[in-house]
Formats: C-alpha cells, sequence, structure tokens
C-alpha cells in the first residue's frame, strides 16, 4: 500500500520531535565533559537549527523510496 505525503510528513515529524528531545538531552548531558557551558536556552537553539534540516531531509528521503518503490511495482507488472 502506497504511503501518502500527509503520512510521510507525519512520520517524518514525529521521528524529528522525539530526535529532538534525545538531542537536547543527549547535549545536556555530553556538553559538560568537553567543558561546553550553554544554558537551556542554548540547548534549545541548537536543536531548533538542526530541527528544519532534519525534517527536510527525512521528508525528501522518505519520498524517494516510495518512489523507487513504487517504480519497482511498476516494473515488475510490465516484464
Amino acid at each position: 500500500m502506497k504511503q501518502s505525503r500527509a503520512m510521510s510528513l507525519a512520520e517524518t515529524a514525529t521521528n524529528v520531535v522525539v530526535g529532538y528531545v534525545l538531542a537536547i538531552t543527549t547535549q545536556i548531558v555530553v556538553f559538560p565533559w568537553f567543558g561546553i557551558k550553554t544554558g537551556l536556552m542554548e540547548h534549545l537553539t541548537i536543536g531548533l537549527a538542526f530541527v528544519g534540516v532534519s525534517l527536510v531531509r527525512g521528508y525528501l528521503l522518505r519520498r524517494l523510496f516510495e518512489a523507487l518503490r513504487v517504480r519497482s511495482m511498476g516494473h515488475d507488472a510490465n516484464p
């Protein structure tokens, strides 16, 4: 069954939100190990800088793989 663009976006957005929370938590734990001192707002801002990139990357890759899947199904049907 083909995944709709809306569902691709919803899946990618969920993945990015979960990744964002995990990234912020990781930054809070790891940054001090390297002597990097930042406040919560800086952590949130650094994380937000990557959210847009992650969202676009995830969506485009999902659509690419969906197109490849659909294309391969079409070739299988027409030998």
